[in-house]
């Protein structure tokens, strides 16, 4: 079940679900206007969280955001049409190019069959439209580069084009007075290419641009919230894997030797996952 929660004075958030791949969404609640982050996976999941909202007395949006192009942050937008959407210039690109698709199971299983989609997402689609797909590709209405900064009216939205791996668009939104960093997926690997991955580039500079942020909590979009603690401790273990992953150039066992080594004990589950990303990695964009 979804559950609507609050974070400080002005931060709401929806929680997520994994069967059809519903992602957090979000409500910067301001004294003269509301910022929602991402527009969920379809008119149902964005009617959802409104109806929630309005129930705390929560005004619709003035201004939506989008994290990134992949369709479970979009597919909602064509409840929000008479809103502002707010997008990174890639964002908006890659936005533009699902205009042309069909999503029938027919279409959907071929585009997984070429390997231009693939199948848990096109799973995930099917489950949450059922046979009615009657999906609208709203395009954003603003774009920017690098980053916006959104006065609310007693909260301040900084939204900020950080990249990574997952979706090279992404952008984070930081909730300053809250101390609350929305990361949406941009932490994730890749799930899209042959193989799950990190690469030691991308991972550093999205870590770069992350690290810029006093945040205290950590919105991410398909896993639990995490504090600061979690969030550093997550972020070092990218930081040592994928320094290691260049030093042995990719030999995954050179690599669990090492970190096994360092730590002084046997390597956890997490950490022999987050080896073998980086060591995907580095295998295709070294091959």
């Amino acid at each position: 079940m979804q559950e609507l929660k609050r974070i400080g004075k002005s931060f709401w958030f929806m929680t997520p679900v994994s069967e059809t791949d519903r992602p957090t969404l979000g409500m910067v609640v301001g004294d003269n206007r509301n910022l929602m982050i991402d527009a969920g996976n379809s008119e149902a999941h964005a009617r959802l969280f409104l109806e929630k909202l309005t129930k705390q007395n929560i005004s619709k949006p003035d201004v939506v955001v989008l994290t990134h192009w992949h369709w479970d942050h979009i597919f909602g937008m064509s409840v929000l049409k008479d809103v502002m959407t707010i997008s990174s210039a890639d964002t908006k690109k890659e936005m533009n190019k699902l205009i042309a698709y069909e999503w029938t199971d027919k279409a959907l299983d071929e585009r997984v069959q070429k390997g231009t989609e693939i199948k848990f997402c096109a799973d995930c689609i099917k489950k949450e439209f059922g046979h009615e797909r009657n999906i609208q590709i709203v395009l954003p209405t603003l774009t920017f580069e690098h980053q916006l900064e959104i006065d609310l009216g007693g909260v301040t939205c900084v939204i900020k084009h950080v990249g990574g791996d997952h979706s090279k668009d992404s952008v984070v939104v930081y909730i300053k007075e809250e101390k609350v960093l929305f990361l949406g997926d941009s932490i994730y690997p890749d799930i899209f290419s042959s193989k799950k991955n990190y690469t030691s580039k991308h991972a550093f500079n999205l870590i770069k641009e992350l690290e810029t942020f006093d945040a205290e909590t950590y919105i991410l979009s398909h896993s639990e919230n995490m504090n600061r603690m979690e969030f550093l401790k997550e972020i070092e273990l990218q930081k040592v894997v994928g320094n290691l992953t260049e030093k042995y150039k990719g030999d995954a066992g050179k690599i669990k030797d090492a970190f096994r080594q360092a730590i002084d004990r046997p390597l956890n589950e997490e950490e022999l996952e987050t080896i073998n990303l980086f060591v995907n990695g580095y295998e295709m964009n070294n091959t």
